[in-house]
């Protein structure tokens, strides 16, 4: 599932910042943001743009933005929208009123403003009664929450720059056989995530690295790629940390007895995030294996088998994500709401007093997501 960074949603509650004057903190499902006083009421819809969104230079909606904090990525300038913290309250993310974007009404087909339905009666404001709107006009189109306006308003998701170990020679794209290894965010996830306080979880800690997948598919081929990228497993790549973990540790020769087996991980160590951890040397951990054939990701417990079956490779290079909790239900842990689960994702990594957060799967292996630590978030500086 792709993530989606420019969403219409609604915001729920609208409360005052202690000590701000200009200022209120808007939630938007599960995200807290910081606004100016007086653009929403509660039941008002927004577009909401999620946090790592980079917002285009020359849009007068967000241009105070860019002008205070600017970078360049990929050739594009723009503001980075990351974790920041206001008169003490933490904001992800930035919310602009749906009536000022033209561009959005005329995507969605309206041949009318939706602050001149007579039909509409919120003061003149145009907002509330929106969503209503679109059903009325547009009926068949009924999941508006999951449409991303990104690419309608040039906005594209900032990536890090890559180190310059893990840089080399690309062969492809990520390979569509298998599936990526990004979790969706709990803030998204809030009405499912609560609708079963009593579903059994593995939780783990999630580990601040860089994604890294090793695979052997019925095809005879293997292949090692990174968040985005397959990279060439050959000797002028000899040099890139992951290739060379791969190559060294034996998992590319291992994982021939396991021909439709995607092992996917974190790589740490030397060079990587920081090297939060303290690793001397790269190390790997695993935290989901994919099976190509039957397009699906083994159960925790064949995960962790083949881990322990195979902790011979590499002579230690080849270890799995810390495990918190087996097997937990979110009202063993005590957590009934967001608050409660993002306080939860607080607390020790491997070595650091401050963790990146957690992951949440769901026994059956059908749902899944991640708490990130907010001082973790507040902490990053790029």
């Amino acid at each position: 599932m792709s993530r989606k960074l420019v969403t219409i949603r609604t915001v729920s509650e609208v409360n005052p910042i202690e000590g701000a004057d200009s200022i209120e903190c808007l939630t938007v499902e599960g995200w807290k943001v910081v606004s100016q006083k007086g653009n929403f009421m509660a039941g008002d819809p927004c577009v909401y743009f999620e946090i790592d969104s980079l917002l285009p230079d020359g849009n007068p909606l967000w241009q105070d933005l860019v002008d205070k904090s600017s970078r360049v990525f990929e050739g594009k300038k723009g503001h980075v929208l990351k974790t920041i913290k206001l008169r003490g309250q933490v904001s992800q993310g930035f919310c602009i009123p749906l009536r000022k974007f033209e561009e959005i009404k005329k995507s969605l087909g309206l041949t009318q403003g939706w602050h001149d339905n007579p039909a509409i009666d919120d003061g003149g404001r145009g907002q509330t009664n929106f969503l209503r709107q679109v059903l009325s006009l547009h009926p068949d189109f009924k999941d508006i929450r999951n449409y991303d306006f990104a690419e309608l308003l040039g906005v594209v998701k900032y990536e890090a720059p890559i180190p310059a170990e893990l840089a080399g020679q690309v062969k492809g794209m990520f390979p569509s056989k298998i599936r990526k290894t990004d979790q969706e965010r709990c803030q998204n996830l809030g009405a499912e995530i609560f609708a079963d306080l009593d579903a059994k979880y593995e939780v783990s800690v999630k580990l601040d690295g860089t994604s890294m997948t090793v695979y052997h598919d019925p095809d005879g081929e293997g292949g090692v790629c990174s968040r985005n990228l397959e990279l060439k497993v050959n000797d002028e790549n000899k040099d890139n940390t992951m290739i060379k973990l791969a190559r060294e540790s034996g998992l590319l020769e291992r994982l021939k007895q396991f021909p439709n087996y995607a092992v996917q991980g974190e790589l740490m160590g030397p060079g990587i995030q920081g090297n939060r951890e303290q690793l001397n040397a790269p190390r790997f951990f695993v935290f989901d294996i994919f099976d190509i054939s039957r397009g699906e990701y083994v159960s925790p417990a064949e995960r962790i088998k083949f881990v322990m079956d195979n902790a011979d490779v590499g002579v230690g290079l080849l270890h799995h994500v810390p495990v918190l909790h087996a097997s937990i239900s979110l009202r063993e842990l005590g957590i009934t709401n967001m608050d409660e689960l993002l306080a939860f994702a607080e607390g020790k990594s491997l070595k650091h007093d401050v963790r990146e957060g957690v992951v949440f799967k769901r026994g059956d292996g059908k749902f899944s997501f991640k708490a990130i630590s907010n001082k973790f978030l507040l902490k990053q500086k790029d």
